[in-house]
């Protein structure tokens, strides 16, 4: 176990998140200020930090503290104001920032919020840098407080949203141009809102927009990729050619098809890895996914000759895997897709973009480019748990142990506790339908008795 899963008293699977004004305070969000900027105080230069956040109500407030936070030890702010978390990865680098922020949830609604942190390179910041900002938490941070005259400064900068914008529109291929195609795109009330149909519209297509008028409360509510009704029903209204969904934050997507079914991340991993390999740009003869991701494309990618890693549950693992092996395509079922030609963490737009371009590529309906397998049932349900470990209760150990028996070499049983709410998650994947059901219940009915 790496020092960083020791220490996480604050940060989860991906960053720090919670309840706004619960979990997330100003008090947290200033030391989470001060401590990132302590540790990525290196050399004499003159350090910068950009913040950029979604649309929740708490953002203004995590927005000053962190501000307060950085500026208390010398670090100068730029502030991006509403925009993807992608947006933030990149423009760290590209504003050579010492560190990046996004405050933002992702798919959480709006009482939720939360910290997400990248290094000057874009990616998101290793467990033992995590686990070295909780120990200054804890510590006495105002031993470390800036004179008066080495305070830093913070302005906005007005130009963020255009030069992600350009950033997206160059990851389309020069010959192909969206013209004639008609999208309905959802931004969930959420970050993308401004970029994402600005750089649809600027590429050809003829965009209906909606979850485009946030509020401070409505991000992810009955919009967005984790609710995609709306979207199906709006597809089908308009006689669209596709439907895009995003999150709350703009780093995952899920497509609908013209006849109003939905594609989710499985799916389009596979249009991108083939297209990509019969391009010959498939750095790697295989992709990166997590232990969620279908049999059905495991099966389909094996029977084209590409190979698929899995990891655990999480974006992060997709990244650390595919760095560290040379591959640059991966993602999970949900919806990240990270395409590392282009990005260091997950784009929705630019995922978008990719499966559009092969869409124009071979001149076809999108449910025929977009279904290249038929997935194996898979059935997953949450136990909400108080405290203790139901886990490891013998009870509970015995029908897992026996649920795996049941389901064969040809199925597989995932139990996992969730990374950001006190859910234990059983997820069961096999050929036959019923039996997979049968196999989660006996699991679900144990887990309930024993929380």
């Amino acid at each position: 176990m790496s020092l960083g899963n020791k220490l996480r008293k604050h940060f989860g699977t991906d960053g720090i998140r919670g309840l706004a004004n619960g979990v997330i305070t100003p008090e947290l969000a200033l030391k989470v200020g001060q401590a990132t900027g302590l540790i990525f105080k290196r050399g004499d230069h003159r350090h910068r930090v950009v913040i950029g956040k979604d649309t929740r109500l708490s953002g203004y407030m995590i927005e000053n503290s962190l501000t307060a936070g950085f500026v208390s030890v010398g670090i100068d702010v730029l502030l991006l104001g509403p925009v993807p978390t992608p947006a933030v990865a990149m423009l760290t680098r590209s504003m050579r920032a010492d560190v990046g922020v996004m405050i933002s949830a992702s798919h959480n609604l709006y009482e939720d919020n939360g910290i997400k942190l990248f290094g000057p390179d874009g990616f998101k910041l290793s467990d033992e840098i995590e686990a070295e900002i909780e120990a200054l938490l804890d510590s006495n941070l105002g031993a470390h407080l800036s004179k008066p005259e080495d305070l830093g400064r913070a302005k906005r900068v007005d130009s963020a949203h255009a030069r992600y914008v350009e950033f997206a529109k160059r990851t389309l291929p020069r010959a192909i141009s969206l013209d004639g195609l008609r999208i309905v795109l959802d931004c969930a009330n959420g970050a993308g809102y401004k970029v994402a149909p600005e750089a649809l519209w600027e590429l050809g297509a003829e965009v209906i927009v909606m979850g485009a008028e946030p509020d401070g409360f409505n991000i992810n509510r009955d919009v967005g990729s984790t609710s995609p009704e709306a979207l199906i029903r709006k597809v089908r209204e308009m006689r669209a050619d596709v439907g895009i969904a995003l999150d709350g934050d703009a780093d995952r997507v899920l497509l609908v098809d013209e006849k109003g079914m939905p594609v989710d991340g499985d799916q389009l991993m596979a249009v991108v890895a083939q297209s990509w390999q019969e391009d010959g740009r498939l750095s790697q003869p295989g992709i990166v996914t997590t232990i969620m991701s279908n049999m059905g494309l495991e099966r389909y990618l094996q029977s084209i000759g590409i190979s698929m890693a899995r990891t655990a549950v999480g974006d992060r693992h997709v990244l650390e895997h595919m760095r560290e092996h040379g591959y640059n395509v991966g993602g999970e079922q949900s919806g990240h897709l990270i395409l590392s030609d282009y990005s260091t963490t997950g784009d929705g737009l630019v995922a978008a973009l990719q499966v559009l371009a092969v869409v124009r590529k071979e001149q076809r309906l999108v449910s025929e480019v977009c279904r290249r397998f038929e997935p194996l049932p898979q059935i997953l349900k949450n136990v909400r748990f108080r405290s203790g470990q139901p886990l490891a209760q013998d009870s509970v150990v015995s029908v897992i142990e026996d649920g795996r028996k049941r389901l064969g070499a040809g199925g597989r049983l995932v139990i996992r506790p969730s990374g950001t709410e006190p859910l234990i998650r059983v997820m069961g994947e096999g050929d036959d339908h019923d039996l997979v059901t049968r196999v989660v219940d006996d699991i679900i009915d144990a887990l309930t008795k024993a929380a």
